[in-house]
């Protein structure tokens, strides 16, 4: 393992895992250069054991590792941290598996990439910080037998919980607080990416389409998340 020293000690730490050496060695650059602290491993093994130890703002996880692919590792790491896992991919017609699988991805890039946009991407995430958009007296909110605490970040359906991501929650939330008011893809981006995010809407649809199959619905019948044709996606009733 290797780290970019020269950064504030109190600076965001980006945990780097990629093991083609002179992109992460770019990577670590740009981030430290803008204010955070970079961490780099390798490893799939290693970045699971330094993602407990380093308790990383963001990690920025290649799909392609030696003892375990990103995808495993992303899985290990959503047992145990909420933080933001941009994936990198060098095919884009992976996108819809790293994002529609178990991993609780919230971002991607397919490489080649800018470093400049990866750093834009970081610090859309980093302006909107997870936490300040709930008032901590918000009251949990009631859709049929769906129920969503935004104060102490929980969903149940009747008595069973529902375990999301952070990105599928503030999802959730955000259509909750506007209850049967049509809401378009920008909007949902701006809530939950943050303003200045720069990507298209594909991974919006993406989140959606995970999120019904932890909630039970479909496109064809859904209870919870509507879809609005040519506008986006609205909450139902849920019946």
């Amino acid at each position: 393992m290797s780290a970019v020293q020269d950064a504030p000690g109190d600076a965001p730490c980006i945990l780097i895992v990629e093991d083609e050496h002179s992109l992460a060695t770019v990577m670590a650059g740009y981030f430290t250069r803008n204010g955070y602290r970079a961490e780099v491993v390798g490893d799939g093994l290693e970045a699971v054991a330094a993602a407990r130890r380093l308790d990383p703002s963001v990690v920025i996880l290649d799909l392609g590792l030696p003892s375990l692919d990103g995808v495993e590792v992303a899985r290990r790491i959503r047992t145990f941290s909420d933080c933001y896992i941009l994936m990198l991919t060098a095919r884009a017609d992976e996108v819809d598996e790293l994002i529609g699988l178990s991993v609780g991805a919230d971002d991607y890039l397919t490489k080649p990439f800018s470093p400049r946009l990866l750093i834009a991407r970081v610090q859309a995430m980093q302006r909107r910080p997870r936490s300040a958009i709930t008032p901590p007296d918000e009251q949990p909110l009631r859709i049929g037998e769906l129920t969503i605490d935004p104060a102490a970040r929980e969903v149940q359906l009747g008595t069973r919980e529902i375990a999301l991501t952070r990105t599928e929650f503030d999802l959730l939330a955000h259509l909750a607080r506007n209850p049967r008011r049509a809401i378009s893809r920008d909007e949902l981006i701006e809530a939950v990416w943050g303003v200045g995010w720069s990507g298209d809407d594909q991974l919006v649809d993406t989140h959606i389409g995970h999120l019904r199959k932890k909630l039970g619905d479909s496109a064809a019948n859904a209870r919870f998340i509507e879809t609005v044709r040519g506008v986006g996606y609205r909450m139902g009733q849920g019946r």
